[in-house]
């Protein structure tokens, strides 16, 4: 193959076939060598050793000194050597150019790189130990194996002196009263401002027409204040770095339902479309039973539930009150057509692909911590509960609630196989989320500050499932599929509670809240005590056995009750599967536990245009197992998501995809069948015409770049 091709020609040959037909898998690897050195080489600043490198990059401000002062000079050069020793290269030309647009630390002009890889894994690592020489170490050895990966806000931001917040995104309760609003919106600049997408709660304000101060149709529902914060996510964009993202959640059987939905269709009018802002469903099972018996159904106004259960609709069980309101004649409602309803969900999404949908009942049946969860993030996988705030009329706080941050990170499934230890790589990963918990302060927003602070929670995250499947010459929709996520999903399940459980007892701590969970009663550990969840398949066995890896069993569950009912956890949550993308790449894994969208996918990177990614592990002998998710169809992704949604304790992002044939009932029928599987959330919506075959339609800015 011609050298004298550059690196993004050579990447394009992805896309052509040989004479005889076959992938030119090769040119990509080509296409890294020639990245660097055409591109990377050229534009990197030399320095001749560390010492100089790191005292230009704290006297110019790059890196934060203290990071650095936490250790000595010879641990600093022992885990810059020893990172160095792993000889990391990346296994793609999307991975590498992904890494050096969006994570390597340039000049301020942005021309010139200060960083390899090697070096943003090493500061992230020494900034998240904290001057633990030991955890350093740890720390560093995940990520570079590729075992584990911060999230993107975590992993661009850690060390660097003038950066942003670490963590992913943040949910915000909005209240039926105007301080609310206003510090709703407020805290969404600031939020925003710092890098992190923010999804809020609209179902308890009053609907259209509503009376303020007993005055009848003076309320102009959720549209005005929806946007509101449109504009204030497009203002605040932390100087242009990341897109300003935001999300907001209504309830199905809020008044406005209709008129909310009605701003993401194309010919909506321009006074009341909404363009940028996500949307997301609250549904609770009641509204799956009207539709099924073919009902009407009613909307309920949120001023008139709180005046009368004392309470606001977002924390009321509509399912359980439901009849109970309707006969109840001091709560005005209309009625709609359930089916109908169900129909304009599936429009809406054929349309635009929005919106979510957040299961409530099922969520809450779920949740093993006391109190009420009444909505998701902008990535539908952060499931917690939360607290609302009051104000005085200064808008100063008279009660601080509790909001919601998402400290995220992910652990790729095959190199965590191929490491042969899960529960190291689970502890180091939770111990690494953990620090990224103890070291935000977000006092712009005190009810996330002090949510986090009693919470502690972590999102524990999972990638490459299909990429290590069909490496194993597992097919995605098979029974050894779903036999492997149900045993890999509840050891880590295992793991977590097991590293909860020793950093409560080093820290003397449990979460806020601990004494009244299914972990202190006991509760949650009935299923695992009562059965095994070691796989049933020869060919799952044998991957396991393999790997040197040996799972949890009955026993092993039973001890860990009696630990966690005597100890207590530091963590009020543990686990999230955010969909991933930027991650995925730079880790050369398939996102989230998703199938993938192409064998060599398509997509469009800034000024350069088309850029090619080979789905990992391909090659000319294992094609058969690398069905692309249309192809494989929304059901057996239903089925290996609740395989692995019974052992997460908050969400996953499950995207479900169609090809060009599909219909609004095909929709519905998928959505139905997730309903009735235990799934908690569905994100987005794809239809294969939307996007160029093989294209990926950009989704979440937060969770997952």
């Amino acid at each position: 193959m011609s050298e004298s091709l550059d690196y993004h020609a050579l990447n394009a040959m992805l896309n052509l076939v040989d004479q005889q037909g076959q992938m030119q898998l090769d040119a990509d690897r080509q296409a890294v060598r020639q990245f660097f050195l055409q591109h990377v080489n050229q534009n990197t600043v030399f320095f001749h050793h560390l010492a100089e490198k790191l005292d230009y990059l704290v006297r110019e401000d790059y890196y934060d000194e203290a990071t650095l002062l936490a250790y000595d000079q010879d641990f600093l050069r022992q885990i810059w050597h020893q990172a160095y020793e792993y000889k990391f290269r990346f296994r793609t030309f999307l991975g590498a150019y992904k890494f050096y647009t969006s994570y390597a630390l340039k000049t301020r002009d942005g021309k010139r790189y200060l960083e390899r890889f090697e070096d943003r894994v090493v500061m992230t690592a020494l900034y998240l130990a904290r001057g633990d020489q030991q955890s350093a170490l740890n720390f560093m050895d995940e990520i570079l194996s590729g075992r584990f990966q911060p999230a993107t806000p975590t992993f661009i931001n850690a060390g660097k002196k003038h950066r942003g917040e670490l963590i992913s995104c943040f949910l915000l309760r909005i209240e039926d009263n105007m301080e609310s609003i206003g510090r709703a919106i407020n805290a969404s600049l600031q939020l925003s401002r710092r890098g992190g997408g923010v999804a809020l709660c609209l179902t308890n304000l009053r609907e259209a027409g509503a009376p303020i101060k007993k005055i009848e149709n003076q309320s102009s529902g959720v549209i005005p204040v929806m946007k509101l914060l449109e504009d204030s996510f497009s203002y605040a964009n932390q100087l242009g770095a990341r897109q300003g993202a935001g999300a907001v959640y209504l309830h199905a059987h809020h008044p406005d339902i209709l008129r909310f939905l009605d701003t993401k269709r194309e010919n909506a009018d321009e006074k009341i479309r909404i363009k940028t802002l996500s949307l997301g469903v609250v549904i609770p099972d009641i509204t799956f039973t009207l539709a099924k018996e073919n009902k009407a159904m009613y909307l309920f106004s949120p001023y008139d539930i709180e005046r009368i259960y004392g309470q606001p609709m977002s924390e009321l069980d509509i399912t359980t009150h439901y009849h109970e309101m309707v006969n109840d004649s001091r709560i005005a409602k209309t009625k709609i057509n359930a089916r109908a309803f169900f129909q304009t969900l599936a429009e809406i999404q054929f349309e635009s692909g929005y919106p979510y949908l957040m299961f409530e009942d099922t969520v809450n049946r779920s949740n093993p911590i006391a109190g009420r969860i009444s909505m998701s993030n902008l990535c539908s996988e952060i499931l917690q509960v939360n607290e609302a705030s009051t104000y005085k009329e200064n808008q100063d706080y008279q009660h601080i609630g509790q909001d919601i941050s998402c400290n995220l990170g992910s652990l790729n499934i095959a190199k965590v196989m191929d490491g042969g230890d899960i529960r190291q790589s689970v502890d180091v990963a939770v111990r690494a989320l953990t620090a990224v918990s103890q070291m935000s302060e977000m006092h712009c927003v005190p009810s996330v500050k002090l949510g986090n602070d009693r919470s502690h929670a972590i999102g524990l995250g999972q990638m490459n499932l299909h990429g290590y499947l069909a490496r194993e010459h597992i097919h995605y929709d098979s029974k050894e599929a779903l036999d492997f996520t149900n045993s890999y999903f509840a050891a880590v399940l295992f793991y977590c509670l097991t590293s909860s459980n020793q950093i409560a007892q080093a820290h003397n701590s449990r979460f806020a809240g601990f004494e009244d969970s299914q972990y202190a009663s006991g509760q949650f550990f009935e299923r695992y005590c009562s059965q095994s969840f070691l796989p049933c398949t020869e060919k799952v066995t044998t991957l396991f056995q393999r790997a040197g890896i040996t799972l949890p069993n009955q026993q092993d569950w039973l001890a860990l009750k009696e630990k966690v009912m005597r100890h207590g956890l530091y963590h009020r949550n543990l686990q999230a599967i955010p969909p991933t993308g930027s991650i995925s790449y730079i880790n050369d894994a398939t996102a989230s536990i998703h199938p993938i969208t192409a064998k060599i996918e398509i997509r469009k990177e800034g000024k350069i245009g088309r850029v090619y990614y080979p789905a990992p592990y391909l090659n000319q002998d294992n094609q058969a197992y690398f069905r692309d998710a249309y192809e494989i169809g929304p059901y057996a992704i239903i089925d290996l998501y609740a395989a692995a949604t019974q052992h997460v304790d908050q969400g996953l992002s499950l995207t479900l995809f169609f090809t060009d044939e599909v219909s609004t009932r095909d929709i519905n029928k998928a959505q139905i069948y997730a309903w009735k599987k235990g799934i908690k959330t569905l994100y987005y919506i794809r239809l294969r015409q939307q996007a160029l075959a093989g294209t990926q339609v950009e989704g979440c800015v937060s969770c997952s770049l």
